[in-house]
C-alpha cells in the first residue's frame, strides 16, 4: 500500500514538473538578434520583423528553446524624426518565439530607440553660420556689414540644419535586444 501510494506521489510531483516547464512565467527575460535593419524613417505600427534567440530559453533549468531559435516581433510605436527638433523614436515588442517546433506567443516589455538630439548639431550649424558671416560682413563691410553678415549666415546655418537636421531611431541588424515577459505563456 505504501509503496502504490510513493509512485502515485512521483507521478504527481514529475507531471507538476512537467506542467510547470511548460509555462513560461511572467518576467522571464528574453534575449533576441534582429534580421533586419528598422528604422522610425520606413517604419509603421504594426509592421512585423523576424529575430532569433541570442540566448537558450530555460525555465526552472529546463532548456525550453535554444539560442538560435526563430521569433517574431512587431513594432508597437513611430515617430519619424523632425526637422530642426524631436529625433525619430522606435518601440518594439517581441510577439512570439519556437518553442517545440511551434510558434509560442508573448506579452512583452517594449525594446525603445531614440534617435541622437538635434541641439548641439543645431546650434553648431547656426552658431557657425552666423560667425562666419559676421566675420566676412565685417571684412568687407565694416560693424553694418558685420550685423548683416551674423543675420545672413545665421539664416543660412538654419537652412542647413533644417535641411540636414533628421536624427532617426534605428535599430540595426544583428541587434541585441533584451524584452521582458509581461505574462505567463503556455507552451501547448
Amino acid at each position: 500500500m505504501q509503496g502504490r501510494a510513493l509512485k502515485i506521489s512521483i507521478a504527481v510531483l514529475a507531471l507538476t514538473l512537467i506542467a510547470a516547464a511548460q509555462t513560461i512565467p511572467a518576467g522571464t527575460r528574453l534575449t533576441v538578434r534582429i534580421d533586419s535593419q528598422v528604422n522610425s524613417a520606413t517604419a509603421h505600427t504594426g509592421d512585423r520583423f523576424n529575430a532569433n534567440l541570442a540566448r537558450d530559453l530555460v525555465v526552472d533549468g529546463t532548456t525550453l528553446a535554444k539560442a538560435g531559435a526563430p521569433a517574431k516581433g512587431k513594432v508597437t510605436y513611430v515617430k519619424p524624426s523632425g526637422r530642426l527638433h524631436a529625433p525619430g523614436e522606435l518601440t518594439l515588442r517581441l510577439a512570439s518565439v519556437e518553442v517545440g517546433g511551434k510558434m509560442v506567443p508573448f506579452s512583452t516589455s517594449g525594446f525603445h530607440a531614440k534617435g541622437k538630439g538635434h541641439m548641439k548639431s543645431n546650434a553648431t550649424k547656426i552658431g557657425g553660420g552666423a560667425a562666419a558671416g559676421a566675420i566676412l560682413g565685417g571684412v568687407f563691410g565694416g560693424g553694418k556689414g558685420a550685423l548683416i553678415g551674423a543675420a545672413a549666415g545665421g539664416a543660412a546655418g538654419t537652412g542647413m540644419a533644417a535641411a540636414t537636421g533628421k536624427e532617426e531611431a534605428v535599430v540595426h541588424a544583428e541587434t541585441a535586444m533584451t524584452f521582458t515577459t509581461t505574462a505567463n505563456a503556455s507552451v501547448k
